[in-house]
């Protein structure tokens, strides 16, 4: 199904939350990855995340995705948690210079509906970058969820496309989330280990498998 993935993530960690079992199973089948992080947190509110949380965070980033195989993350400046407040062409025109330089056909992008605006500012982005106009490459578009952002939504996540996970592609998605030291919550925390192996055991139960992701599909062209 897959050549070269682009995976959208509004901010560094979302993709692994989101993806990381989908990185850790097509990385190894030779599949090309990209991700792109879409915004600095220090450009939108300077007191809460000053430049030396956001840096500590980015090493973080590429530890965690360089240990699931992903080709390339692009490091992107959008000010958030504000993207609300910044003209949404500017990152329309982002998404689509990196849809031409990874060549992808498939993108993932967070859920339209989650609680955090700038998940919502970024899908809508998205999707004016990827309409089937002027020769774009893409042909899938698949909405992830995010744990703390999607499953407190009054839109619930319907998911209509699920990805099975072996043991191990759970166990290198933990691996690489446990990278993010800064971001990591405790149990019972839906951001922790536990929230997110029975996250992976939940989508499994839903296809009658032990481990899964699941996605929305939001186009599809074959």
């Amino acid at each position: 199904m897959y050549k070269n993935i682009l995976i959208i993530a509004p901010h560094a960690d979302d993709e692994i939350l989101g993806c990381g079992g989908v990185i850790s199973k097509y990385s190894k089948k030779k599949v090309n990855i990209y991700v792109a992080i879409m915004t600095n947190a220090s450009k939108g509110d300077k007191i809460l995340f000053n430049q030396s949380k956001i840096k500590k965070i980015r090493q973080e980033c590429l530890t965690a995705n360089n240990s699931l195989g992903v080709k390339k993350v692009f490091f992107n400046e959008f000010p958030a948690p504000r993207l609300d407040q910044y003209p949404l062409y500017k990152i329309s025109q982002k998404i689509s210079k990196l849809i031409n330089q990874t060549k992808c056909e498939t993108i993932f992008l967070p859920y339209e509906n989650d609680i955090h605006k700038d998940h919502q500012c970024i899908f809508q982005a998205a999707l004016v970058a990827c309409r089937p106009i002027n020769g774009t490459s893409i042909k899938n578009i698949l909405s992830y969820e995010t744990l703390s952002e999607t499953e407190w939504s009054s839109v619930s996540f319907q998911p209509n496309f699920y990805e099975i996970l072996s043991d191990k592609d759970l166990k290198n998605k933990i691996n690489a989330f446990e990278t993010y030291k800064s971001q990591i919550k405790k149990d019972f925390h839906p951001r922790s280990i536990s929230g997110i192996k029975n996250l992976a055991r939940y989508r499994g139960n839903n296809i009658s498998k032990k481990n899964a992701e699941a996605f929305k599909i939001i186009r599809k062209i074959s």
